[in-house]
Parts: C-alpha cells; structure tokens; sequence
C-alpha cells in the first residue's frame, strides 16, 4: 500500500507540474513588445492602397478607401503627417499604446509591416480604449517609400492609387442594380461623384449642403454618402417645408424615395403630396447632373429639405 500510494504522489506531482508549465492550445500568446521603429525614420512614405480585407476599396454602400496619406518618421516619438489642406508636412506625437499598436494624428493604427520599401498599417476603431471587432477595424493601408515607387517602380503614385480591376466589376454590378431598379431605395448606393442639382432659372434656388462633423465622427466621406440639398421655391401654390429623399436616375428622372412621418394614418397623402412636389415642381425647375461611380453614371439618392413660399396671386 505504502508503495501504490507513493507512486500515485508521483503521478500527481507530475500532473500538477505539466499543467503548471505545460503549454495548451488555449494559452494566450506572448505579449508583444514595442516594434523597432530606427530603420524607418527619415524615409518618406506614399499610401499608394487602402482596402478591406476581402481587396476591394468600395462597400456595398458605395464607400471608398481612398489612398492619401504622406508620412515620415522623423523621431522615435514623432510622426510628420502631410496636411492637405495647409499643404504642409505636420509633426504628430507617436503614441505607443501595446503590442503593435500606436497612434498618431488622432488615429488608431496597427503597425502590421515595417521594411525600408513598404509599410502596412491596420486603421482601428477604438472607443473606450476597445478596439472594435467589426468592418470599422477592416481597413489596411499600404505605402510605398517615395525611393521605391520612383527607382525601383519606375512609376508615380497617381497610378498606383488608382481603382483595381476588381473595384470596378464590383462597381459595375452594383451600377447595373441599381439601374435596373431605380425607384427601389434598397438597390441604390451612394455616388462617388454625387448627382448635381441645378436650378433652371430664378423660380427655385439651389445650396448644397454639408454633413462634416468631424467632432462627432462626420468625415468628409459623409458629404457624398449622404449628399443634401437646400431648396427654394419662392412661388409655390402655399408655404411648406418638406425634407425627403429623391431617387435621382441616369436619365435625370426624379423619383420619390425614403420619407419621415410621425403620423402613420396620413402617410399616404404625404406621399402623395411629395411625389407631386417632386414630379411637377423638381423635375421641372431643376436641371440634372446624375451621379456617377468610377466613370459609370447610376441611380443614387439624394436628400432634399424643400421649402415652398407662397406666391403673390
């Protein structure tokens, strides 16, 4: 007895020191330490790709990845930023957070490739120091050291940049949806180059309008995913105002689309009274430019706030 107990001491000794020091396949990996960043610093840097994992640049909604950032490092804890706008090479504070994980001219990025040639950064979307887990966290910029792309490329940026073969047939079947059914709203999506209201003459007044908040998340972005408009109507038949949305055709047809009401029982006459709005007094005063997607014009929608002033009998 003696002996059968001290072997089963031994064996559970053994036990307890495998799952002590053993490795499963649940452990955690190792925690990442800080990336060496001294073999970038002072290379110049063009995004020359933005994508989704899946290698598109567009959505289904008609978003786009939109290669434009310029960047340098130029201190361990300074990365220049090409400001557009002031045209301008901007130092940001380079922020290391964990792992692979840095931020810098107000972005979260994290750093998945790091050569002398090329870099390859994932854009996150962090809220409440969580990363999101979902498509605002699946995008993946690609750049190119100026040197490259100029002696070992032997081309530009601009053509790097541009649309892949596989942008444009996903575009094109979404073009030919979306104009095939041009009065269903969920066919339709946004166009890259928005369609361009135009007022024919003094009886109606056109002002685009901008939903950049970039204090609430609003990019620019926002400016031809949801496209407005302002118009005015200074001799309609009474004073109104309506906000709704128009289905805007390659044609130039106007059609009504999406509309709010609180009042469900009256919804019919309001649509009636819309669709009226938009038949007799859009359609008619208004010119149209149709908006477009990598060259290819298709039905987008567009939301308008329409006030009608009462003309003078």
């Amino acid at each position: 007895m003696k002996v059968l107990r001290s072997l089963l001491l031994m064996i559970s000794s053994a036990l307890l020191l495998l799952a002590c020091n053993g490795k499963t396949g649940k452990e955690k990996p190792e925690p990442k330490t800080k990336l060496d960043l001294s073999p970038i610093t002072g290379i110049r840097y063009t995004e020359v790709k933005r994508r989704f994992s899946n290698g598109l640049s567009y959505d289904s909604m008609g978003f786009a990845q939109e290669p434009s950032w310029i960047i340098q490092l130029k201190k361990p804890d300074t990365m220049s930023a090409y400001d557009p706008a002031k045209k301008i090479m901007q130092g940001f504070y380079l922020q290391y957070d964990h792992g692979d994980v840095y931020n810098f001219a107000k972005e979260w990025f994290r750093f998945k490739l790091i050569s002398k040639d090329s870099l390859v950064f994932q854009r996150l979307q962090v809220t409440h120091k969580e990363i999101a887990d979902d498509i605002r966290s699946d995008v993946n910029m690609t750049f190119y050291a100026d040197s490259y792309i100029k002696n070992v490329l032997h081309t530009t940026p601009e053509k790097l940049q541009r649309p892949t073969r596989a942008d444009t047939l996903f575009i094109s079947k979404l073009v030919e949806r979306a104009n095939r059914y041009p009065d269903q709203t969920d066919s339709v999506f946004a166009a890259r180059q928005v369609a361009v209201l135009i007022p024919r003459d003094n009886r109606i007044s056109v002002e685009r309008l901008s939903n950049v908040d970039r204090l609430n998340g609003k990019t620019e972005a926002y400016d031809y995913l949801y496209p407005a408009y302002r118009l005015v109507i200074p001799e309609a038949y009474k004073d109104f105002v309506y906000e709704f949305n128009i289905l805007v055709a390659p044609d130039g047809k106007l059609r009504l689309g999406n509309f709010f009401t609180n009042l469900p029982e009256f919804r019919e006459v309001r649509k009636k009274v819309l669709a009226g709005i938009t038949s007799v007094y859009l359609q008619n005063l208004l010119k149209i430019k149709p908006g477009s997607t990598l060259g290819m014009p298709h039905t987008s929608e567009v939301t308008v706030t329409v006030k009608g002033i009462k003309g003078k009998k």
